[in-house]
C-alpha cells in the first residue's frame, strides 16, 4: 500500500511540472517542490497566472 502512495505522488509531481511548463514556469523547480507540497502545489500552479513569454534576444 505503502508504494502505491509513492507512485501517485511521483505521478502528482509529473503533473505538476507539466503544468509549470505551460505556464512558462520552471518545470525542474516545480517538480521538486511537488514533491514536498504535493496537492497543494498543483492548486497554487492551477491559479497563477500564465507569465508573459520571453523574447530571444540572440538574433
Amino acid at each position: 500500500m505503502a508504494d502505491q502512495y509513492f507512485v501517485g505522488w511521483g505521478t502528482l509531481a509529473l503533473i505538476n511540472a507539466g503544468l509549470a511548463q505551460g505556464k512558462n514556469r520552471s518545470g525542474l523547480n516545480w517538480f521538486f517542490l511537488s514533491l514536498l507540497l504535493g496537492p497543494i502545489a498543483t492548486l497554487i500552479i492551477v491559479v497563477w497566472e500564465k507569465l508573459p513569454e520571453q523574447k530571444d534576444l540572440s538574433q
